[in-house]
């Protein structure tokens, strides 16, 4: 009985699979709202939590019991909880459905937010921004955008998400120095709280909801596959890389807008001017390496060569304080080889996770970026407090090296892509060797809970034809 129940259980994971896939691959226009609404949802979310960077250390000193170190704190708290609730956020997504946990993060950052602008003392900004961070949706809407888009258009649409946060990082840049300048800090977070409502609009009324959750372990975190994640050297390599990237953005952000307000003589709600005109063109700059790192397949070098300028960009950072724009300049240097990293970083991690653990490595990889960002607020505020600008970028040198000794020894990545294939009623033991056969599939991982082959492959040697051959699609 538990055999044919199990059988039962498997065949109707595959329907729903197929259903949804079929679904989706005859409609595109509903690909293109729901790529495009969730890419929304990210600029709308993300533009509240950037926007306080490059103003909060310094408008914060008006907010009573503020110091350096308790505004470091404020500015990274929202890691913390970030950190602690990405990955249970995510698995629970999974029981009570992607929107149901959408809109509770949403509803929990909107709160943060109210609880932020009415703040009086340091205490309240802290507070208001921990809630932010709490409402961690990312694994969610990942695993959403997973259920309304077939495989094939998966790595453009994830792509597209990403281009997202980079638009929003650009934009709350400059629009958080702008609201400030008539609105104050205050004002900021009203914005913000008007923006997590929009994003709440837009979860409810213009993502499209899917047929059924596919839990895919190349989306959603699994527990059961923590070990062998936390396990991974290459791994830890990028998990380390991704806290000291962020850390050091963080920290940047708790002594630069001093430096363009004291140094440069630019009031807070013109910093944009610097922002603006040195963001755009390091993503220009960035654009081509990328291209290089991804389509020649040298994303070692590039990788390695956008570390090692992140590290030497600290302590000229620190020994040109004095002469402002000078630090500009080589901020901009800094801001070309960031956007380098953000870039191939999950990229990395997509390539190096062991097959069937994306989802899992994901949220590993997330849980670390914003440790550092924590780190870097908490860590930098203490050092700006006790020795200004010169011992914030010692400590961010120093993490700088070490991120270039772990990363230095890495292997270079197979240059593979990950693609789930339905099997339906075939059997498992006689589909798998055959699955190995085809050209450019490097590793096969069956998953007899979800009726699913994860395939690790050559994109420039597959061809997903081939899997027709096969009775399989």
């Amino acid at each position: 009985m538990a055999k044919i129940n199990r059988q039962a259980t498997l065949q109707y994971i595959t329907s729903i699979s197929r259903q949804k896939i079929r679904r989706v691959n005859n409609q595109p226009a509903l690909i293109r709202r729901s790529v495009l609404s969730l890419s929304a949802l990210y600029i709308f979310r993300m533009l509240g939590l950037f926007m306080v960077l490059p103003i909060l250390m310094v408008l914060g000193e008006d907010y009573a019991e503020a110091t350096p170190f308790l505004l470091g704190i404020a500015l990274g708290a929202y890691g913390l909880t970030q950190s602690l609730f990405q990955l249970p956020m995510g698995m629970l997504s999974d029981k009570l459905g992607r929107k149901p946990i959408i809109i509770v993060g949403l509803i929990l950052f909107a709160l943060g937010s109210i609880v932020a602008a009415l703040a009086e003392s340091v205490w309240g900004l802290i507070l208001g921004r921990a809630l932010q961070g709490a409402g961690a949706i990312a694994a969610a809407t990942m695993a959403l955008l997973t259920d309304l888009t077939p495989d094939e258009h998966r790595t453009k649409a994830m792509a597209a998400i990403g281009v997202s946060i980079g638009i929003a990082f650009a934009v709350a840049l400059v629009l958080g120095p702008v609201i400030s300048g008539f609105a104050g800090l205050s004002g900021v977070f009203w914005f913000t709280s008007i923006l997590a409502m929009v994003g709440l609009f837009i979860v409810v009324v213009l993502v499209p909801s899917p047929d059924s959750t596919f839990a895919s372990r190349d989306t959603i975190p699994t527990s059961t596959l923590l070990t062998t994640v936390l396990s991974n050297a290459e791994l830890h390599r990028l998990n380390f890389g991704v806290f000291a990237l962020h850390c050091l953005l963080t920290v940047m952000f708790v002594a630069i807008p001093g430096l363009l307000l004291d140094g440069l003589d630019i009031d807070v709600k013109h910093h944009w001017w610097v922002y603006l005109p040195m963001l755009a063109s390091a993503f220009i700059v960035m654009v081509p390496l990328v291209i290089i790192a991804e389509k020649q397949r040298k994303i070692k070098g590039v990788f390695l060569g956008a570390v090692a300028t992140v590290v030497a960009a600290q302590p000229l950072l620190g020994w040109s304080f004095s002469l402002p724009w000078i630090a500009v300049a080589v901020l901009w240097v800094f801001f070309v080889a960031f956007n380098v990293l953000e870039a191939t970083l999950p990229s990395l991690m997509s390539k190096l996770a062991p097959i069937g653990t994306k989802g899992t490595a994901s949220g590993v990889y997330s849980t670390c970026q914003f440790l550092g960002a924590f780190a870097g607020g908490v860590v930098g505020g203490y050092l700006q407090q006790s020795f200004g600008p010169m011992g914030v970028f010692t400590f961010s040198a120093i993490i700088g090296g070490l991120w270039l000794v772990v990363a230095l020894p890495m292997r270079p990545p197979k240059f593979l892509s990950s693609i789930l294939v339905a099997l339906g009623d075939k059997n498992f033991a006689d589909i798998e060797p055959e699955l190995r056969k085809l050209d450019g599939v490097h590793d096969v991982l069956l998953s007899t809970e979800e009726a699913t082959a994860y395939l690790k492959v050559d994109s420039k040697v597959f061809n997903r034809n081939s899997l027709q051959t096969l009775g399989l699609r």
